[in-house]
């Protein structure tokens, strides 16, 4: 239940803005509004930069357009699903709860949905590195992305499924080269000899450290004036002219909220009359301290559907779809899996003189693979940016100029009708 407004209510100064959601996409969102004029103030119920945004890859994905619902994941899902080594779990246990949330998954690889879902993706990908370097720019801060090139490799010795996604690729404007051999040896030494070949993407862009991006963003935003109120957002109270924030301490009232709660803005939507199928992705992630310089590059598996590269922290192995909702414990036996599959890549792994930590999260997906970019139908000032499930760390400075576009009412640089609170 919503608690009311009270007499002791907050109410900032004018043009005051609220973002719940201190992730990479808050963070993003809070400095561009800031940026735009604002007096923000940023919530959340844990430190900044502590949720699934800690635990991504670190990567940049901009070749990732391909919703996750397309024909080919569901021919394969059942096998993928079956393989005790595969990428995909669900739980027996959750089966029932998710059920819904699959069937939309289903509709969402339907022709008309899926190129309009993926012609979205494309938009908005193209346009994520120059948004962050000029969020970085602006903060003194460019080091935290590396231009380091990607591969995508493949230990078949058959090249067809290589050269066909090459050739899709390059119809999307994406370029890469098809290496093996001594040139694949040349570009990642470390790499099994089971390794046959790789796309190379020349032109991938990787992050130093997530979380280091965070905190970089939070010192930016607090020294600029920036409020973080460490508290849980319990509700959402929106007015024609301004929405008040419920906490568990305080009712504050402000001109604008952004909400970037990720998967846990499904129950705030809910405060407002908006139900959204948000689901939570489990995803898990190794970081082995002492073995960051073992690659040169980001390494995908095309088979075995994970991802592994180099961070300030170590080398990062993250892989894993789960849809286990918000309340099971981490599984043992997926940490187990990112070993095996990094270890078969990288024999050098393959000692127990290697230590790594463990981490799951929870990334907030819906089922066509896109974010909400919106506002709410009846309150423009109440504003929504979360569900970048995969990407959150790749779009999250372009999210931000969006939302601030919209806010203000300009022009949005690229179409975002694809984003809309209301699609489902």
């Amino acid at each position: 239940m919503v608690s009311s407004i009270s007499s002791q209510s907050v109410k900032p100064a004018p043009d005051a803005v609220a973002v719940i959601g201190a992730g990479v996409i808050g963070l993003s969102c809070a400095l561009e509004a800031q940026r735009q004029g604002f007096n923000v103030t940023l919530f959340d119920r844990d430190g900044p930069g502590l949720g699934a945004s800690f635990g991504n890859a670190g990567y940049l994905a901009t070749e990732l357009i391909e919703p996750l619902s397309n024909p080919a994941t569901l021919r394969s899902a059942l096998s993928l699903w079956l393989n005790p080594k595969g990428p995909l779990a669900l739980p027996l246990g959750y089966i029932h709860r998710i059920a819904p949330w699959l069937l939309r998954f289903v509709l969402a690889a339907l022709p008309k949905s899926l190129q309009r879902s993926r012609q979205a993706l494309l938009q908005l990908n193209s346009a994520s590195i120059d948004a962050w370097q000029r969020s970085l720019d602006d903060i003194g801060a460019r080091e935290q992305i590396i231009k380091s090139g990607y591969l995508l490799v493949w230990e078949s010795p058959r090249l067809a499924a290589a050269q066909r996604h090459q050739a899709w690729l390059a119809d999307n404007d994406i370029q890469t080269e098809l290496v093996q051999g001594e040139r694949l040896a040349e570009l990642e030494p470390s790499l099994s000899h089971r390794v046959h070949h790789a796309l190379y993407f020349p032109d991938a862009y990787r992050v130093k450290e997530p979380y280091e991006l965070c905190q970089r963003l939070l010192t930016a935003f607090t020294e600029r004036g920036g409020q973080f109120i460490q508290q849980g957002v319990t509700g959402l109270i929106p007015a024609a002219h301004e929405i008040t924030v419920n906490t568990a301490k305080d009712d504050y009232r402000y001109d604008y909220t952004i909400l970037c709660a990720g998967v846990w803005s499904r129950k705030l939507l809910n405060s407002v009359g908006i139900d959204l199928p948000l689901e939570a992705e489990r995803g898990y992630h190794l970081t082995f301290p002492t073995a960051g310089a073992m690659l040169r590059h980001h390494i995908g598996s095309a088979e075995r559907k994970f991802v592994m590269g180099p961070l300030a922290s170590g080398l990062r192995v993250v892989g894993m779809t789960e849809l286990g909702g918000l309340t099971l414990p981490p599984c043992k036996r997926r940490f187990d899996v990112l070993r095996h599959h990094s270890q078969q890549l990288v024999p050098e792994l393959n000692t127990a003189v290697l230590e790594a930590s463990e981490w799951m999260g929870h990334r907030p997906t819906l089922p066509d693979s896109l974010p909400v970019i919106d506002q709410h139908p009846d309150y423009s000032r109440l504003c929504f940016a979360f569900g970048n499930q995969h990407l959150g760390v790749t779009q999250a400075a372009i999210t931000a100029e969006l939302i601030l576009q919209l806010m203000q009412k300009r022009a949005t640089s690229i179409d975002i009708t694809p984003f809309g609170v209301d699609r489902f």
